[in-house]
């Protein structure tokens, strides 16, 4: 992991680092400890990036690409009647990144569908993207992110708002 936050471009060495932590193999404060001096710097920035939850490379790579837009993101997010959910954008807007091979199987499908249902009966828009929205069209996708997001504000009930009540988000269970 060392090697990959000194050589590698930050974003792959992210990825290897978070994958790594989530699966409980490394510690961040261990790779810090290693860090240290002038020429490790972008190394320490890339593991200050380092989070928690992401259940995959591509929740990785989508959380980095919306904070770096300057969107308010969350991630894993319980929302009661709905579940946990991959993002939540500026305290209203869902997201969720699907791969074929798991959203696809029926099963999920329907899953997916009926928390969609659930989103959309408590006023919450839910945007779903795949890997080569994520990967081979960012800005294509930030696009219809920031799009809603622009037109959404003031549609929507926000977390700060009175009213939000109920399907206020809480930690996941």
């Amino acid at each position: 992991m060392l090697q990959s936050l000194l050589c590698l471009p930050p974003l792959e060495s992210l990825v290897m680092v978070e994958c790594a932590y989530n699966r409980g193999d490394i510690d961040p404060t261990f790779l810090r400890g290693h860090l240290a001096g002038n020429r490790c710097g972008k190394a320490r920035d890339v593991l200050a990036r380092v989070e928690r939850g992401s259940d995959s490379l591509l929740e990785t790579l989508a959380r980095v690409l919306f904070r770096d837009a300057g969107i308010a993101t969350e991630t894993q997010v319980w929302l009661d009647g709905i579940g946990t959910v991959d993002f939540l954008l500026e305290g209203f807007l869902i997201v969720e990144l699907d791969g074929v091979a798991f959203h696809l199987e029926s099963r999920q499908f329907k899953k997916d569908r009926r928390r969609d249902n659930a989103a959309a009966v408590r006023g919450l828009p839910v945007l779903r993207f795949f890997y080569d929205d994520v990967v081979h069209a960012p800005e294509a996708m930030l696009a219809q992110v920031r799009e809603v997001l622009n037109r959404g504000s003031s549609r929507w009930p926000q977390p700060e708002q009175p009213g939000f009540g109920p399907y206020r988000r809480s930690l996941k269970p």
